[in-house]
This record gives C-alpha cells, sequence and structure tokens, in this order.
C-alpha cells in the first residue's frame, strides 16, 4: 500500500502492486476518521 499526501491535505490511497489500478482519495478530516476507526478497532473481523 502506498499512501501520498495531496495538495489540499488529504491522502490518496493505492495498491503498490497495481499502481495503475484505481486509489482511494479521502479529505484531510476523512482521513483523520478514518485514523480514528483503525485505532479505535472499527475495522478488525
Amino acid at each position: 500500500m502506498e499512501i501520498a499526501v495531496t495538495s489540499n491535505g488529504g491522502r490518496a490511497v493505492r495498491d503498490s502492486k497495481n499502481p495503475g489500478g484505481p486509489s482511494l482519495h479521502f479529505t484531510g478530516e476523512g482521513w483523520r476518521a478514518f485514523l480514528r476507526g483503525v485505532e479505535g478497532g472499527a475495522f478488525d473481523s
């Protein structure tokens, strides 16, 4: 996985094994909410 800071302070995420494939784009607040979810266990299975 690769994560890049975008010009507006957000983040772009892509699969480093498929760099020409799709990517996810987060606003700055969206990225912070995602990180809070990860830290809080929201994505644990």
